[in-house]
């Protein structure tokens, strides 16, 4: 299964690691940690040499409650990272955005994969992408940041989600844009309780359906506190276990803060599947 994204092509013949660079004061695991454009860069660099296969570069919390962004606050946050970082490496750069103007400036930058939370629905968006030669990730989301969690409900958390990624798979190919530069994402943690998420989890495998690769996010993510108890900085082995799981029923790329960790347990999955 290949990903095309831009000048790269990443074979998905095993799982791939997307380490996230979040370019914010105010993230729920790292904000403010990075928020200068040299910290960023040299956090970016380090998950590189822990084994990233991709990094994923953010300048808003998608947190819940998280306060939006401006424009202007998202591009002088993020720009000036993918710059540095373009001449440097030579692995694909994501940019973690929903705003058009963010993806079409971030892509002039280098950035090669554009990962959207509202999947492409605001306007303009699909014919950024159907215009470039990057890849996108397709995410499930109910509501906003700022709503998602306020008693989120489904009749069914699966079949719905995957009714909504379908749904938008089929309008970004009509638009013209090729499956192959395509994931999906059903969005664990945004407009989910406990039990959806554990629900999209148990039938994760069921998404395979939709043809495509699926990139997974359930790093430090409230549901591993919930089951654990741990605090948002003590959930690195529940992290661990839910990339290597989501890994063994299908999961091609898995978006982690803790990359070496989860590099390591996914060279055990990789082994075992081949």
């Amino acid at each position: 299964m290949l990903f095309n994204c831009g000048k790269f092509q990443l074979n998905l013949n095993r799982p791939h690691v997307m380490g996230i660079v979040n370019v914010t004061p105010d993230s729920f695991s790292d904000g403010g940690k990075f928020s200068q454009t040299n910290l960023a860069v040299e956090h970016a660099l380090s998950l590189i040499e822990e084994g990233a296969d991709i990094l994923d570069i953010g300048g808003e919390s998608t947190r819940p409650n998280a306060i939006p962004v401006s424009l202007q606050e998202e591009l002088n946050r993020v720009i000036p990272v993918i710059e540095a970082l373009v001449s440097q490496i030579n692995i694909p750069l994501s940019i973690d955005t929903y705003k058009p103007q963010v993806m079409q400036a971030a892509i002039a930058a280098g950035a090669s994969i554009v990962n959207d939370i509202r999947a492409l629905q605001e306007t303009d968006a699909i014919d950024i992408i159907a215009a470039s030669d990057v890849g996108v990730c397709l995410m499930h989301m109910q509501g906003t940041p700022q709503t998602m969690q306020i008693n989120p409900q489904y009749a069914d958390v699966v079949a719905e989600v995957k009714a909504f990624l379908q749904q938008r798979l089929t309008l970004c190919e009509a638009s013209g844009i090729d499956k192959n530069r395509i994931v999906l994402d059903p969005g664990f943690g945004f407009g989910k309780t406990r039990a959806h998420n554990i629900s999209l989890i148990q039938h994760l495998a069921s998404f395979s359906s939709l043809g495509q690769p699926l990139l997974v996010g359930l790093s430090r993510k409230s549901v591993l506190g919930q089951v654990t108890g741990q605090d948002v900085d003590a959930r690195l082995y529940a992290s661990v276990a839910a990339s290597v799981i989501s890994a063994m029923v299908g999961a091609k790329i898995l978006r982690v803060h803790d990359v070496k960790a989860t590099v390591e347990a996914l060279k055990i999955v990789t082994a075992i599947q081949q």
